[in-house]
Order: C-alpha cells, then sequence, then structure tokens
C-alpha cells in the first residue's frame, strides 16, 4: 500500500475488508468494513491500534512500510476488540521495548485475551486528561467507557487537531465506498453504539 497521509506525520496503516459478510457475526456488510490503524511519526514514534486477524499480514506490512526501519515507542490501545486489538501480542513481541499506552482497565482486561512478555514494565497507564508528549505531537486522552466496551478511550492529537475516536462516529463500509455515509453512520450507531450505551446507563 502506498503511504497514505492523514497530515505531515501521521500515516493511515489500516486495512479494507471486502470479504467479510458479517461484521460480528450479525450486522449484514454489503460494502464491507476498514480496520482503522494509524502510525505517527516523531521522536517517540507510536502506533494507534492495530487491526483484525483478518488482515494481519496486510496490517504488518503497511506498518513496517510506513516506519522504515525505525521501531516504534508506543502502542496506543483505544479499544480490546478483535477488529482494534487483534495484533497486540504481536507487535509487542516483535518489538519487546515498545511501551503500551492504556487506561487502568484496559489492563485489567488484557490479559483476558494476550500474554504480553514484561508487561508490568512496559505498560503506560493514562487517566482523564492525561496527555504525553512524544515530540512535536502531544497526545490527550479521554476516557468513552462503553463506546463500546468498558475499557474504550479515544485519543485527541493537538498538533494537527485530529481525534482518534476508537468506536465513535464510525460506519460500516470500505473507505473506498462510495455510498450514502450518513445513512450507514446512522446504522452503525444504533446497532453499535447507541445499544451498548443506552443499555449501561441511567438517567435516574
Amino acid at each position: 500500500m502506498k503511504d497514505t497521509f492523514i497530515s505531515k506525520d501521521i500515516i493511515y496503516i489500516g486495512a479494507d475488508d471486502k470479504d467479510i459478510d458479517l461484521f460480528e457475526s450479525q450486522y449484514i456488510v454489503p460494502n464491507g468494513i476498514s480496520y482503522n490503524s494509524y502510525l505517527i511519526k516523531d521522536e517517540k514514534t507510536t502506533i494507534m491500534d492495530t487491526v483484525d486477524k483478518r488482515k494481519t499480514e496486510e496490517w504488518l506490512k503497511n506498518l513496517e512500510n510506513a516506519l522504515q526501519g525505525e521501531k516504534p515507542e508506543y502502542l496506543v490501545i483505544s479499544h480490546l476488540e478483535p477488529d482494534h486489538a487483534y495484533n497486540i501480542e504481536m507487535i509487542s513481541r516483535k518489538y519487546p521495548e515498545m511501551k503500551l499506552i492504556g487506561n487502568e482497565k484496559t489492563f485489567a482486561f488484557l490479559p483476558q485475551f494476550f500474554n504480553i512478555p514484561n508487561i508490568d514494565e512496559r505498560k503506560v497507564v493514562v487517566k482523564e486528561g492525561d496527555e504525553i508528549n512524544i515530540g512535536k505531537h502531544t497526545l490527550k486522552f479521554i476516557m468513552a467507557p462503553m463506546v463500546h466496551w468498558p475499557e474504550v478511550m479515544v485519543t485527541y492529537e493537538m498538533l494537527d487537531k485530529i481525534l482518534f475516536a476508537a468506536d465513535g462516529f464510525g460506519k460500516f463500509g470500505t473507505l473506498d465506498t462510495e455510498e450514502d455515509w450518513a445513512c450507514e453512520a446512522r446504522r452503525y450507531y444504533f446497532n453499535i453504539v447507541r445499544k451498548i450505551w443506552s443499555s449501561s446507563t441511567s438517567f435516574a
């Protein structure tokens, strides 16, 4: 894949999945889906999420092409569902000095899914409003529990003003799909986000 620059230093390294029939084994996705992952090139180069097992090989190729021989300093874990997180263990073993950024719930859940070498020495625990400077770029972390799981958080990149929004503001369909964006975004919101959030929120 040719590098897709979101800004001068931020590269899209995700992948489209055009062969999947059902998302989460229940939602029809006639135009597929995208697994979104990014690389921020800076003094402390940072990976934003991994991708699903179905696109591991393509994602790793995209990542290595974007790294150009560098080693990543951080992996930001926004969400632990497989479409975001399947390759956490693989990439952690490939880059054993890379640190993992997540919140308290992230690291409570992580051992249930992955066996990360030296996790206690590698984890960077953030909470609401914390900031990490990686060079020119500063990442600010905002907790977003139950959008989609309890550990979800979003990351605001403060230089280019980019929000890495985990499951929020998404839609079905691959990135090259030409369709009614609002219609598919509504379908995604009502089925994926609102259902989970409403069932766990009380206004009493």
